[in-house]
């Protein structure tokens, strides 16, 4: 396997014995031992890697040399506001919070407020994520009913608790008529 002239095999091996953080101490071991003359197979069974992982940073190494070796920028979606739009968008928030008359609140309401303010358009899931982020959370009204009647619950909660009444004695409180009679098991029947 062709290993790149980037560095001796002493620094590579003084680099193995410096490195601390563990995938990097993996990727120039793979290094240090292709240098050496080993293959990928042999490689990977010395550090139970698979051998295309291990043809895959050499490749890496001989082409960027160890800056080939480091982690890349991992993939995700990436933040569409600054943290100062976000502040902003926070202030906006308590304001309308604290403002008696501000109306509904929607999610509707807020995303297209922010993307007149910064351009930028959210879905909803993606505003509620933002929301989250920022430390809000949705609340729904508790549901109400079109016909209930406001002034017959209030005189529901303010009527004083009555016990229920005691059950007739006549009821039978053990001893069932339903169903088929049974025996006691029999101890002589053991197997």
């Amino acid at each position: 396997m062709h290993v790149a002239e980037h560095h001796s095999l002493e620094e590579l091996q003084r680099l193995v014995r410096q490195q601390r953080e563990a995938r990097l101490l993996l990727r120039v071991q793979i290094i240090w031992l292709a240098k050496q003359g080993q293959t990928a197979p042999q490689i990977a069974g010395l550090l139970s890697v698979s051998r295309r992982l291990v043809q895959g940073w050499v490749h890496r190494y001989n082409a960027q040399g160890l800056d080939g070796l480091a982690d890349r920028r991992r993939g995700g979606n990436q933040r569409r506001l600054s943290d100062a739009q976000e502040q902003q968008i926070q202030d906006y928030l308590d304001q309308q919070a604290q403002d008696p008359h501000a109306g509904v609140r929607r999610a509707e309401d807020l995303r297209q407020w922010i993307q007149q303010q910064f351009g930028k358009l959210y879905s909803l899931p993606g505003l509620y994520n933002l929301l989250h982020r920022l430390g809000y959370s949705c609340l729904m009204p508790r549901p109400r009913h079109l016909k209930a009647d406001p002034a017959a619950q209030e005189a529901f909660k303010k009527k004083p608790w009555s016990r229920s009444s005691r059950s007739p004695s006549s009821i039978r409180a053990s001893g069932s008529r339903s169903g088929s009679r049974t025996r006691l098991a029999s101890a002589s029947k053991a197997p």
